[in-house]
Order: structure tokens, then sequence, then C-alpha cells
């Protein structure tokens, strides 16, 4: 038999978290379903300055807290990736270890990150989403952010303190990050910015020894050596399982409002995965609580 949860979250992250900690303190029974690890991408960043009350805290640090915090309360967390959900008034929802029944089905499942499409960038050696978990490897080296936006800046700052030299990487004529982050890049001495640029191709055999770039305004390619890409351009939603159900829109976002309601009775949306126009740590956790809430009412 099929084990019962009140109400059941995929997705890890902040916002799924603090929906399973608004749960528990109502009594439910809950668990979270996540497939990568606990914290979602917010525990792969050095630094979190945003979040009220604690100014400088890790991400990974903030990730443990919030898991804890669930912990304590009585809630479960399972590290399984949903493949599906069969809806109804009560929910199955296979992972890739097992299955489990709910009466609410919350979807937290997040962003992922959007890539360059270019060859071999998923297979070859010296190519990374993660400044955090690789940046080590490229001690002493010269590394390449692509991107423009807060994460880029932020990689940038952190791979400065490790890298011989950075070079960033942006296809439009001005940073789109925060002015405080894009000052500090400029400062750094062994940091060079590359506006109106892109990168054509990863050259190298066995790993990356260097991007063919072009110049978006005059045309020019141009060769730079580097022994690590990192890629920070974006994200896109985790809008599989949305679609499937037939709550998502043709992006993958959930279209659902403030109060995190979708189109199907008993299925919930929070965070990033739900169309809105800020995207923070505290707009995830807030969802994380409507969505709860709305969640518990449903269930009775």
């Amino acid at each position: 038999m099929r084990e019962y949860f009140d109400i059941i979250v995929i997705g890890g992250g902040p916002a799924g978290l603090t929906a399973a900690i608004y749960a528990r303190r109502a009594g439910k029974s809950v668990l979270v379903l996540e497939k990568a690890s606990v914290g979602g991408q917010i525990a792969a960043s050095p630094q979190v300055d945003n979040f009220p009350g604690c100014p400088g805290i890790s991400g990974a640090e903030l990730a443990d807290r919030l898991y804890a915090q669930v912990e304590d309360l009585g809630g479960r967390m399972e590290l399984e990736e949903a493949l599906s959900v069969e809806n109804g008034p009560v929910k199955t929802v296979t992972t890739d270890y097992g299955a489990y029944t709910c009466g609410a089905l919350i979807l937290a499942t997040g962003m992922k990150h959007r890539s360059l499409g270019l060859d071999r960038e998923e297979t070859l050696p010296g190519v990374s989403f993660c400044a955090v978990c690789d940046g080590a490897f490229y001690k002493g080296k010269d590394a390449a952010v692509c991107g423009g936006g807060n994460t880029a800046l932020q990689d940038a700052l952190f791979l400065s303190d490790l890298c011989r030299h950075v070079t960033v990487i942006h296809r439009r004529g001005q940073l789109r990050g925060d002015p405080i982050l894009a000052e500090a890049v400029k400062k750094r001495k062994n940091v060079t910015i590359l506006l109106d640029t892109v990168v054509e191709s990863l050259l190298g055999g066995e790993a990356l020894t260097g991007l063919l770039l072009k110049n978006t305004v005059t045309g020019e390619t141009r060769e730079l050596a580097v022994d690590g890409l990192f890629q920070a351009v974006g994200q896109q939603p985790e809008g599989v399982l949305a679609q499937a159900l037939g709550v998502a829109n043709d992006a993958g976002f959930i279209p659902a409002g403030e109060d995190c309601l979708t189109p199907v009775p008993g299925v919930f949306a929070a965070g990033d995965c739900r169309v809105k126009e800020v995207r923070q740590l505290t707009t995830a956790c807030a969802d994380g609580a409507v969505a709860a809430l709305a969640a518990c009412k449903y269930c009775g």
C-alpha cells in the first residue's frame, strides 16, 4: 500500500521548505521530494545578503537551517525525483524510487540553468554551471564567466579570489546585475569585462582550452584561452510536471496568482516556477507560506 500524506511538496528549495514548515505547524503530514540537493539552487550561493535578518549567510547554511526546521517539526524529506503525477481526489506521485499518495500537491519545482546551446557544453570537461562547486579546480588558472546578471557577477567575484584571471562575457552593451555588484567586479584588477560579445564555440579536445568569441556589433571573432567556463546566462522553469498536469503555459511557468491556486483542484504553485514579476528568496518563501495554508484549507 502506498504511503499517504496530507500534502506532498515537490521541490526542496526555499519555497518548498517554507511550505513544509507552515503545513507541519498546521498539523498536516508532509513529504518534500527533492531530486538534487536540499535548498535547491540557493545552496550553491557563497553569500546571501538580501534575506531579512541573515546578512552574510551562505546559501548552504540557509538551506540547512530551513531543512532542520522542517525536520524538527516532524516533516519528512526524500531525495527522489518526481517523475509523474496522477491527478484525482487522491493524487499519486511516482518517483525514481517508488510512489506516494496525497490529498494536496504543492509544485515548488523552481528553475534550472539555461544553456548556451553549444556543441559539447554538457560533456566537455572545463564547462560548469556552478562557480562555488567547481571554482577550486581553477585556482591559479584563467576562467571565463558568461552572463551579465547578479549570478554572473557573483561568480566573477568569487572566482577572482581563486583564479589568475577572470573574463566576464556578456552579450549586451551593459551589465544587468545590481550596480553594487557591477562596481565591485569592475574594481577587481584581475577581471576583464567583454560586452557585446557571445561565445560561438568551445575549443579543446579532451578538455576546454579556449573559447571562440564574436563581437555582436562589429562581427569580429577571436579566440580566448581559458581553462574553465562558468555559464550564468539565466534560468528556465522546471515545468515538465506542471505541463503534464495542464497547469503550465507554453514556457513552462505556472500562471497561478498571488493565492498560488492552479486550475486543478488540490494543486498549488509556489516559488520561481510561478508566473511573477519578482523572483527572490523572500518572494519564494512568501509563496510557500501562502500555498501551504491554501493546501491545508483544501485538505480540511
